[in-house]
């Protein structure tokens, strides 16, 4: 029964989105216009349910490159219309059209002149007539049994300003990048904003020794810095291979008469490489590619000079991961 009553609502809202389709027309492309065009902000208002769902499109607009705030519209017939300002759109909402508070602030954008977005499910009613443009929100029933608490309008109004969102999105060319300086203190933030060289170790804090110092003594070098790695690098600095202590592991297993080898003879080759201006997301797919923990750091691809090197440690302490 409970499972029932779960797939009757969730078809009903699924319906009720869909049907949204057939009523886009060019109203829809004239207020994504209106809204590229303004000057100053984007201000979303509406009540109770509708006024819940008015923040969530406000968050939405103002995340993907739209400035959008929330407006209460109650708090608004009480001093806070002066929120508003010449060059404004408003994108005011309510299911029925008639809701007291929005309406009565509706001759106040009127008389400054502010373009108006309605979205309403009744063309016809105050809202839909006092609007610029005109957005059809209507459902042909609420999930709710008995009709009242506002279920499916809220679905499809929250899908018509998703679609808004997007739309001007797109129009905008906003970029993942563009995104996450909304984002910065979220894992996608992080993915997109850190580079590899504000993660790096550099100067004295990156293992190197010389291709003909013994296995035994780059040990040294490999645990006084922690990084469980040495690079190997000629005596101009240009880097000629690695050494980690995994590789250690492997070579313990001839003996311990190979610690006694130049390291040139049992560095890697070739070892991969990370420049400084990459993003940080980039060295963790290296890595995670190549089963490896830690990449040096070159200034560009000409570069055999490494500047740094990034550990996997350090990518999870930034939250990269």
């Amino acid at each position: 029964m409970l499972i029932e009553t779960a797939k009757r609502v969730l078809q009903i809202e699924a319906d009720a989105v869909l049907a949204l389709q057939s009523r886009l027309d060019g109203g829809f492309t004239e207020a994504v216009k209106m809204i590229l065009a303004c000057q100053g902000k984007v201000v979303v208002t509406g009540m109770g349910k509708s006024g819940l769902i008015c923040q969530k499109i406000a968050a939405t607009m103002a995340s993907t490159g739209t400035p959008t705030f929330f407006l209460h519209p109650a708090e608004g017939i009480h001093g806070d219309l002066g929120m508003l300002a010449k060059g404004d759109v408003i994108i005011a909402i309510s299911n029925s059209g008639e809701t007291e508070e929005v309406c009565r602030i509706l001759p106040v954008i009127k008389r400054m002149g502010l373009p108006l977005i309605a979205m309403s499910g009744n063309p016809k009613s105050t809202l839909g007539i006092a609007g610029d443009v005109h957005l059809d929100i209507s459902v042909a029933e609420e999930a709710c049994p008995l009709g009242l608490a506002p279920t499916a309008s809220t679905t499809a109004t929250l899908a018509m300003g998703d679609a808004l969102a997007v739309a001007l999105l797109e129009e905008r060319g906003f970029k993942a990048e563009d995104f996450a300086l909304f984002h910065p203190g979220g894992a996608l933030g992080k993915r997109l904003l850190l580079r590899v060289e504000d993660l790096m170790h550099s100067g004295k804090d990156v293992p190197l020794v010389l291709p003909e110092v013994l296995l035994r003594d780059a040990l040294f070098e490999i645990t006084s810095k922690k990084l469980g790695v040495t690079g190997v690098v000629d005596a101009n600095g240009h880097l000629l291979g690695v050494f980690t202590d995994g590789d250690l592991r492997r070579i313990m297993e001839r003996g311990l008469d190979s610690l006694q080898l130049p390291i040139a003879e049992v560095m890697t080759t070739s070892p991969k490489r990370i420049l400084r201006r990459n993003l940080a997301a980039k060295a963790l797919q290296i890595m995670e590619s190549h089963s490896i923990t830690s990449l040096f750091v070159f200034e560009d691809v000409e570069s055999t000079t490494p500047i740094g090197i990034v550990h996997l440690h350090d990518l999870l302490k930034a939250g990269v991961v």
